[in-house]
């Protein structure tokens, strides 16, 4: 694994999943959430010092597209890179693998804008985008 992109395993919940046992469509997203914040965290990213500092990481898009069904009970893997990264907007990639057969599951991406409490655009710290840009 190259180190700009984070592996995050997650076992796919039974309140997860749709009277088949398919993982409900949402539920990417939050696994997306879930690829991210390890990502950040890996780096000593965090949201609380940002928005601490007056600043939010709002999501202006984000979309999934999904390649095979993940149920109840599997080993999925999230993987996390940074796609790209600008002083106000950083967009992360995604792809969802099932860990045993290492089949794409699910694959997207997000885009963050960097915003003080007042919703106005700003520029991201520069020790977070230097955090950010360590891979």
């Amino acid at each position: 694994m190259s180190k700009d992109v984070v592996d995050c395993e997650l076992r796919v919940r039974y309140a997860e999943t749709d009277q088949m046992g398919i993982a409900y469509y949402a539920n990417y997203l939050i696994w997306f959430e879930v690829g991210r914040s390890e990502f950040c965290r890996q780096r000593d990213f965090s949201y609380a010092a940002l928005e601490g500092l007056g600043f939010k990481l709002v999501v202006t898009e984000a979309h999934c597209r999904y390649r095979n069904a993940a149920r109840y009970d599997e080993l999925i893997t999230v993987r996390t890179r940074l796609k790209a990264l600008d002083k106000r907007i950083i967009t992360f990639g995604y792809e969802i693998v099932r860990k045993d057969k290492d089949e794409l599951v699910a694959e997207g991406e997000s885009r963050h804008l960097c915003v003080d409490a007042a919703g106005k655009p700003k520029s991201l710290p520069k020790e977070f985008v230097t955090r950010l840009a360590a891979c």
